[in-house]
This record gives C-alpha cells, sequence and structure tokens, in this order.
C-alpha cells in the first residue's frame, strides 16, 4: 500500500474506506470491481492504484481496518478498562454501534468477508479472525470474577453462548438494506439484561 493514502486529509481515507466496504458487501471478491469503489469514492481507478497496487491489498487493507477501527473505539470506550463483564459488554455494544454509525457498511463487509470463499483472500481472513477471536476470549475470561456467578456456571461456554448470539443478532441485522442502530442499541441492551438474570447471583435472586 502507498503510505500516501495515509497523507490524504481523514475525510477523502473515510470516503474511500466506505466506498470499499460498501462495493465489497455487495458482492463476492472476484464481482466486486475496483471502478465501481472508485467511482463510489469520487476517485479514478488509475488513483485508487496509486494508493493500493492491486485489489487484494485494498481488501486485505479493508479487513485489517476493519480490526483496527474496532480496537480504536473499544478504547475510547474503555471495554478495556473494565472487570464487570455485563460492563464491557455494554459499552462494547455503544462502541460497536458508533462505528456503525460513522462506517455503515462495515458490518455486512466483516460478514461477507468472513464467508468468502476465494482462495486469494479466504485462507488470511479466517487466520486473521480465529487470531482476532482467541485473543479477545483468553482476555475477556481472564478479566472474570467467578464469584459474580451462579454456582456451577461454565463461563467458558457461557461466554462462546453470548458471543455467538451477538454474532447471530449482527448477521440478522446487517442484511437488511436498512440497519436501524437505535433499534440495535435497545435489542442489545434487552439481551444483557436478560443475560445478566440468566447468569449471575444478583440477578438470580430478583
Amino acid at each position: 500500500m502507498n503510505d500516501k493514502f495515509f497523507s490524504l486529509p481523514e475525510e477523502k481515507q473515510q470516503r474511500i474506506i466506505n466506498a470499499g466496504f460498501r462495493i465489497f458487501s455487495q458482492n463476492s471478491y472476484r464481482k466486486s470491481p475496483v471502478s465501481e469503489i472508485a467511482d463510489a469514492a469520487g476517485i479514478s481507478k488509475s488513483l485508487l492504484f496509486y494508493y493500493f497496487k492491486n485489489k487484494r491489498e485494498l481488501y486485505v487493507f479493508l479487513w485489517e481496518r476493519c480490526a483496527q477501527i474496532t480496537i480504536d473505539y473499544l478504547t475510547e470506550y474503555g471495554c478495556y478498562e473494565k472487570s464487570d463483564l455485563f460492563d464491557m459488554i455494554y459499552q462494547g455494544m455503544r462502541a460497536k454501534l458508533e462505528i456503525m454509525r460513522h462506517y455503515p457498511d462495515i458490518g455486512a463487509f466483516a460478514i461477507k468477508a468472513f464467508y468468502e470463499k476465494d482462495d486469494e483472500i479466504s485462507g488470511l481472513i479466517q487466520a486473521s479472525y480465529e487470531k482476532m477471536k482467541a485473543f479477545k476470549a483468553e482476555n475477556t475470561l481472564k478479566a472474570l470474577d467467578p464469584g459474580q456467578f451462579r454456582e456451577g456456571i461454565d463461563l467458558q461456554m457461557m461466554y462462546r453462548e453470548m458471543y455467538l448470539a451477538s454474532e447471530g443478532y449482527l448477521w440478522e441485522m446487517v442484511r437488511r438494506e436498512d440497519v436501524d442502530v437505535d433499534r440495535m442499541e435497545k435489542d442489545f441492551t434487552g439481551m444483557i439484561e436478560f443475560w445478566k438474570k440468566a447468569y449471575t447471583k444478583e440477578g438470580g435472586s430478583e
């Protein structure tokens, strides 16, 4: 990738990134024309290739950008400073919904990339995803206070269930053409309250 991409004004960088998220989320990797991304970003195809030497480099950059954007927002919202699991999940939800307000197609792109089968990029995407997921799960489980939860709860299984439920809900929502971020916030808040009642000692005493 040409370092001059990062010398662009932030607004223009974001326009190119959002254009990539949108076009790649609508089609498979092979069937996503770079010319459409350039058009959506308001630049020429040759200029886009000045910043990224080929389509694969652009795609991988966008995937890695998803991860970096997420980390930046989670850090800003203090998610890594929380010791309470549900507080961490709530702040993480707020951070991710704010991401979707600034990058409307990022969720659809991430899901599309995860299920991409093209040999040119699928292996790299899967390896990167598994590494990020394992890191997040390990650090989250380390921060848990077992005394907060009901007797006999398998914390690893609990975390996996919540993770899969969240991912499934996100997948259902981003498939829609018009994602309602406010509704997602309300639904996620309800899910968090349900998990508190189901798994914690305090929730079980109500």
